[in-house]
């Protein structure tokens, strides 16, 4: 798997955007960050998936995907080895990270148009 596949794979998912966060691409959803790209380095992707999904991720796919180290690591920030990944897995991993990112901005926008409407 390329950068350009990952790139392609993310935008495919519906209302994700391409922006830029600390000097590298990343992929957003309602605003909120479901996957980067390029960082530590050009081989590397990122999911933000649950630690129980990530632990699914580490077993289905273990030489395409390893937990970010620290903190960031045990919340389920997920690496993904693109040299390595499968295209599948990734694709599945993706999915996830912006199911749980749309399901934030989701209701981050429901409780401001509570309190403003």
């Amino acid at each position: 798997m390329t950068p350009n596949d990952f790139r392609k794979l993310a935008l495919e998912l519906p209302g994700a955007v391409e922006s830029s966060h600390m000097g590298h691409p990343d992929f957003r959803v309602g605003g909120k960050i479901f996957a980067t790209l390029g960082y530590p380095d050009a081989t590397r992707g990122m999911v933000r998936l649950t630690p129980d999904e990530q632990e699914l991720f580490l077993k289905v796919d273990p030489r395409g995907f390893v937990a970010v180290p620290g903190g960031w690591g045990q919340s389920g920030a997920t690496h993904v080895l693109l040299p390595s990944a499968k295209e599948g897995a990734v694709r599945e991993a993706l999915q996830v990270a912006w199911r749980l990112r749309a399901a934030v901005a989701g209701k981050k926008r429901r409780a401001k148009k509570k309190r403003t409407g």
